[in-house]
């Protein structure tokens, strides 16, 4: 469901190999945990942000530029920590880039900009169906069967979606289904993303994968914002950088990375349902912070979504195991 990582990182290979003190798992544990609830606080910055501005190409961009500094001392740190990594080969530097362009760029682009229209605790809820949309493109371009607990789990999911939607079916709101649609349209890049990168991430390891290409969207991210905007466009009040410099560090860098090594302590699957997490906080943060509020629809709605996920990771840890 999510990628995997090289012989000395996959969780699988490790436990196989020796034993794993339960100190170790514990530490992945809290390390998805926190991830989780980090990568969700990013929504409630970007709807924050947007009370002081209302474009998501600086936005994003500001967003990039404070997390360069940090991935390159990252990356600069893995390499002195660990052995001589293998050279780049030209075929992984094309498929970096074209894995940071759909997976970091373009679906970090059109979620930014469908939460424009949706309330944060939404906009989580339709991104956090990536998994199940993982399980159907493997199906269509991979021919991976799916099974009959992962059609319960896809029909409990989207009647969840359609939980989350039904509150707006008599709203004459045009830009809450152009939000909604964005934001589903970045869970499916994000999904297609999360299928092509499995073996360069197996060659590559977690890291060195992030890092390479998170700066690679990055860089989109940039000579965007130059081709659309104007200079001037970077003259925005002091809380706008701010809350891009705790997007930048809290909601992209730290839990990229705290997830990579989770990845590696306690395998995909685990921290697919861990990941659960995410949308809850969203809501909690959204309606403490933003004043949000979920009608009782949508909330039994959100639950089938997080359930129908969590039984697609549970089934992916079964097969794991066997």
């Amino acid at each position: 469901m999510t990628t995997t990582t090289d012989d000395e990182e996959m969780p699988d290979a490790v436990s196989t190999a020796r034993p794993v003190s339960a100190a170790h798992n514990l530490v992945g544990v809290g390390l998805a945990a926190v991830a989780a609830i980090a990568f969700s606080l990013r929504a409630i910055f970007v709807k924050l942000a947007y009370e002081d501005m209302s474009d998501p190409v600086t936005l994003l961009a500001l967003r990039m530029i404070f997390s360069l500094p940090f991935l390159a001392a990252a990356l600069a740190l893995h390499h002195r920590s660990s052995a001589a990594p293998a050279p780049l080969t030209r075929c992984d530097a094309m498929a970096l880039a074209a894995l940071g362009f759909i997976g970091y760029y373009l679906s970090s682009f059109l979620d930014m900009f469908g939460l424009q229209f949706v309330a944060a605790g939404i906009g989580r809820l339709l991104l956090f169906l990536y998994p199940t949309i993982v399980v159907i493109i493997s199906a269509l371009v991979l021919g991976k069967r799916i099974s009959q607990r992962e059609v319960v789990a896809l029909l409990i999911t989207y009647a969840g979606v359609a939980l989350v939607l039904s509150a707006q079916f008599d709203k004459p709101n045009a830009n809450f289904w152009l939000g909604a649609l964005l934001v589903m349209l970045s869970a499916v890049t994000f999904s297609i993303y999360l299928v092509g990168s499995g073996e360069v991430v197996a060659r590559l390891g977690s890291i060195r994968f992030t890092a390479y290409a998170t700066a690679a969207a990055s860089v989109y991210c940039i000579v965007q914002f130059l081709l659309l905007r104007p200079l001037g466009a970077l003259v925005l009040p002091i809380r706008v950088y701010e809350l891009a410099l705790a997007m930048a560090v809290f909601s992209t860098v730290m839990p990229l990375f705290m997830m990579a090594e989770a990845l590696r302590r306690i395998g995909a699957s685990r921290v697919a349902m861990i990941s659960a997490l995410g949308p809850a906080a969203t809501v909690i943060s959204g309606y403490l912070g933003l004043d949000e509020r979920m009608t009782w629809m949508q909330t039994i709605g959100g639950v089938l979504i997080v359930s129908g996920v969590l039984i697609v990771a549970a089934h992916v840890r079964k097969l794991d195991g066997k």
